[in-house]
């Protein structure tokens, strides 16, 4: 049973003056044979993009791919013909299968857009590629923890081809209580405010604990409350 605190500052970090990238795990000229993933999460990137700005079409391939935007607006399009805008609240799922190309740009020209894409292995290679979304900011609006994406059939989630995995979000009111999911693999991040994690500490903005076996400790939402995003996997 181990806790494992990364804080925000110790993430590998990109600056590519229209992107300020910060991540959780090796990702691209970054590595460390140490930090490759958490139990099946192999990426998380914590992303701001300039207006106007943003990464043009480039490929995927057998990777579970789940966007979650935390401010501004996010345009997407793809291979498969879908196309639109990502906002707060909207969780996106990509399925990338036997391949699938696709943009992702800041869709205004006035403000940056904020958002966390995240990866996990699918448990069927070559799959067809495919696409799916879902407004949950109903189901956040209630408190607690949600599952926005998830192999495992959750009402309010969007889907993944993964058994193993579920993402859990929530916008805490400050000084509420939730349980963590109780798996081998827990990976809690701290997309906004802070939080107390027990057994661990305060948790600020950015900062991620890395949970194996370790149960289902409480996690506290600070005096100005807290976004949190939660992967278990098996």
């Amino acid at each position: 049973m181990t806790v494992d605190v990364r804080p925000a500052a110790t993430r590998f970090a990109t600056d590519a003056g229209w992107l300020d990238s910060r991540h959780s795990f090796s990702f691209g000229q970054h590595y460390d044979a140490a930090n490759t993933h958490h139990g099946l999460l192999l990426v998380s990137n914590d992303d701001v993009v300039r207006p106007g700005r943003g990464f043009q079409t480039h490929p995927h391939r057998d990777m579970e791919i789940v966007t979650w935007v935390l401010d501004g607006e996010l345009a997407h399009r793809d291979t498969l013909g879908n196309e639109g805008v990502v906002y707060p609240g909207l969780a996106q799922r990509m399925s990338a299968g036997t391949g699938i190309w696709h943009s992702e740009t800041n869709a205004r020209d006035d403000a940056d857009v904020h958002f966390v894409q995240m990866w996990v292995r699918p448990d069927t290679a070559s799959a067809d590629p495919s696409y799916a979304q879902r407004d949950v900011s109903t189901e956040l609006a209630q408190g607690g923890l949600v599952a926005i994406a998830s192999g495992r059939g959750h009402d309010a989630a969007i889907s993944i081809r993964q058994r193993d995995a579920v993402l859990w979000a929530g916008r805490l009111a400050p000084g509420s209580v939730v349980a963590v999911p109780d798996n081998r693999h827990v990976h809690v991040f701290v997309a906004r405010g802070g939080a107390a994690l027990e057994g661990a500490g305060s948790l600020a903005a950015g900062d991620a604990a890395r949970l194996t076996s370790a149960g289902s400790p409480r996690l506290t939402a600070g005096d100005g409350g807290a976004e949190v995003l939660i992967w278990e996997t098996a």
